[in-house]
């Protein structure tokens, strides 16, 4: 596969200039993993591949391919321009977030699925469902890729069935023989966590979840994430911003 031109499907995850006309951009695809690609003049009025050269293109990109060296691209064809998400900062604030935690989660695992899953999260996202629940729910996915799942077959310390809370400290859920000090959730909040490691997102049509239960979901997300991942991502701080104000 050295040296050949080849048609291959992907979506751009992050994009360097490259002196004043041309840009090397990282193609995340689900049959070669993240492919550095030059594409030669792409900021040029003129150049055919000016306007599927950003991030967040989802296209098939014909590419001449140099395997462990930087490749060229030589034209693409967009498969879904995802109009909803670029005309929102909102779902921008949150595909940009997906986009650069995919690309973290990927350089620690090299799973194909993540592929899968990122495009699957990024539809939902333009077909307005909601994208703080899509949003948690590839966070929660990706932490078994991670290998710091949660517990949520029981209580985290004792194992018992009857739980009462979510507890990111603690590791999961937790019953009420084990609980301390930790804040009680609703039931839904409760259910909805090991749902949301459960759902496939492409069988989503709908998502009618209370406003306060999405939030109580999200704050253990955050919380797990910043005890036991050691990811930090801009995109995430601007994207709590965000949530804070809706709040």
């Amino acid at each position: 596969m050295n040296n050949k031109v080849i048609d291959v499907e992907g979506i751009i995850i992050n994009v360097k200039n490259y002196g004043d006309t041309s840009k090397i951009i990282d193609i995340l695809t689900k049959e070669y993993g993240i492919i550095g690609v030059m594409a030669k003049g792409c900021k040029s009025l003129k150049s055919n591949l000016r306007s599927v050269t950003d991030k967040l293109t989802y296209a098939t990109f014909t590419i001449y391919f140099k395997k462990d060296k930087l490749s060229i691209l030589s034209e693409a064809s967009v498969i879904n321009n995802f109009s909803n998400i670029k005309k929102d900062i909102e779902k921008i604030s949150y595909a940009s977030f997906l986009i650069d935690l995919t690309n973290q989660v990927y350089k620690q695992c090299e799973d194909n699925s993540l592929y899968d899953l990122l495009i699957s999260s990024l539809i939902k996202i333009n077909n307005n469902f909601n994208p703080l629940i899509i949003t948690n729910i590839i966070e929660l996915k990706y932490l078994e890729y991670l290998g710091v799942m949660p517990n949520l077959n029981g209580c985290s310390i004792c194992g018992s069935k009857n739980v009462v809370t979510l507890s990111s400290d603690k590791g999961g859920y937790l019953c009420m023989k084990c609980h301390t000090n930790e804040p009680i959730v609703s039931d839904k909040a409760i259910k909805l966590v090991r749902m949301y490691t459960l759902v496939d997102i492409n069988k989503i049509d709908k998502l009618d979840i209370k406003k306060d239960v999405v939030y109580e979901v999200n704050n253990f997300i955050d919380d797990y994430y910043d005890r036991y991942t050691g990811l930090y991502l801009k995109s995430k701080a601007f994207l709590k911003n965000i949530i804070s104000v809706k709040k």
